[in-house]
């Protein structure tokens, strides 16, 4: 039985607006595919802007080997952002609003002009991208215990939930995206460590991977947007009432509170 996309899209939304999670999204046994699993995506995200939202940029997941070790999904999922997810640093987010959340730390691309195709190489990405910026992804499956395949998770919008962005804006002459350490810090303490190399390499090879692979949809990064390439380290459940870090050495940092409620 080929996937409901009205129901299912329905169901993840129906979830996110609760903070209730469905017990199983897709059922692996029916068969589902990829590309069916995208459209319930699309679907949400036509919702949500008839409802008000926009289309802000996009994402790739789940493509360092530390996050599919840790979600047990064994490919890269993707998926847009929208300008509701957008959150400013140094403030305060509610943990009210989430399920079961966890924290990713990520060099997001802010692109100058659009770029996709199925020929796209780590050349085009840099000829697109204006400048990058230190980012904290927050994800947070609308699945019960996070108990995803890649059917879900792109079902899902790669688990999205917020995106905070940091004041450190670099152009890519400035950095050095194939060996750049970073860590996630709650409070003082360190949780989490990893390196931008650990993105396929380096992000920018995982963009370019991603314009690939989403130009099989007839789609393409757009100019204007923010581009996340995955997490350079293992996600890290979050604890309210914690300042929540995220650092890259030689570059910058961008932080908020995870407030109680």
């Amino acid at each position: 039985m080929p996937i409901n996309i009205i129901d299912t899209a329905e169901r993840i939304i129906a979830a996110h607006e609760s903070r209730t999670p469905v017990d199983t999204l897709i059922d692996s046994t029916c068969g589902p595919t990829k590309a069916d699993a995208f459209r319930v995506q699309q679907e949400v995200i036509r919702r949500r802007v008839a409802a008000g939202d926009a289309v802000a940029g996009f994402k790739l997941g789940n493509i360092a080997k530390a996050m599919q070790s840790k979600f047990g999904v064994d490919e890269p999922d993707y998926g847009y952002l929208l300008a509701g997810q957008f959150r400013p640093e140094n403030l305060a987010i509610s943990a009210d609003e989430f399920i079961e959340p966890f924290i990713e730390l990520e060099p997001a691309f802010v692109l100058k002009k659009s770029v996709g195709g199925p020929h796209v190489t780590a050349v085009d990405i840099i000829a697109a991208t204006d400048y990058v910026v230190p980012a904290l992804e927050i994800i947070d499956s609308r699945v019960r215990d996070w108990n995803i395949d890649i059917h879900d998770t792109l079902a899902d919008c790669g688990s999205s939930a917020a995106v905070i962005i940091g004041s450190t804006p670099r152009k890519l002459s400035e950095v050095n995206l194939a060996d750049t350490p970073g860590e996630i810090r709650f409070g003082g303490e360190v949780k989490a460590k990893g390196n931008t190399s650990a993105v396929y390499g380096s992000p920018i090879s995982a963009l370019a991977w991603l314009c690939r692979r989403i130009s099989e949809y007839g789609i393409g990064l757009e100019a204007g947007q923010l581009v996340l390439p995955g997490s350079i380290l293992a996600a890290e459940k979050m604890i309210p009432g914690q300042q929540i870090t995220g650092h890259f050495d030689g570059w910058g940092e961008v932080s908020f509170d995870y407030a109680i409620t």
